[in-house]
């Protein structure tokens, strides 16, 4: 199967300090993948540089199709409501209905807030506004970072049922998480240390994870 994002020897620093040493990843369609590492070892800068958001110093990243991208901090305005988030970034997506925004927002169980300002959202209800904008236009992949932060333990089961019927429609997701309680979950792990990506198992061109060093 055609892998749907791929990145090879990715590389960044921060002056003297290397955060990525030649991480390699790909991921096919349906695929869920859990990046796994510490506090530091560079998760939000792997997720940033596979979304485009911050340009890698070496080596390439290629996407196939559209991408969604929820970062960890919240991008939303304090002064604007749920629907009025829902409704400029359906404009800015360029589609003719807010459907699908009303949709998740009754899968993930908040919309009770459609009229309340994102200023006055409890943490984890941000980060519901936050999953259902970058899910909103439908991508083909679907980058989290800590995507579950502030959820309660309903809200925890009501986006793994998202999350698998996103897998059954065929998107790619990429999880970057410090901890996973149910690896099960998970089509590959893969532990980010020193820079580099190294799967849990099935290493190689079979994980989607290339072992070898850079």
């Amino acid at each position: 199967m055609t892998a749907v994002l791929q990145a090879r020897g990715v590389r960044k620093s921060y002056g003297r300090h290397q955060v990525l040493a030649g991480a390699d990843l790909m991921v096919e369609p349906g695929q869920l993948v859990a990046v796994v590492g510490e506090n530091g070892s560079g998760k939000s800068t792997l997720l940033k540089t596979l979304a485009g958001t911050l340009k890698a110093d070496a080596g390439t990243v290629e996407l196939s199709g559209s991408l969604g991208y929820c970062p960890q901090d919240a991008v939303v305005s304090d002064n604007l409501t749920v629907g009025q988030h829902l409704r400029y970034f359906a404009a800015a997506y360029r589609l003719s209905s807010l459907d699908r925004g009303e949709e998740l927002m009754e899968q993930l169980g908040y919309e009770k807030f459609r009229r309340t300002p994102a200023g006055a959202l409890s943490g984890g209800t941000r980060q519901k506004l936050n999953l259902t904008l970058a899910l909103l236009h439908d991508p083909d992949v679907l980058l989290l970072d800590e995507p579950y932060q502030g959820f309660d333990w309903e809200t925890y089961l009501r986006f793994w049922d998202l999350v698998g019927d996103l897998r059954s429609a065929g998107r790619a997701i990429v999880v970057i998480t410090h901890l996973v309680f149910e690896q099960d979950r998970f089509d590959l792990l893969v532990d980010l240390e020193d820079g580099t990506l190294h799967a849990r198992s099935h290493a190689g061109s079979e994980s989607g994870v290339d072992d070898g060093n850079h």
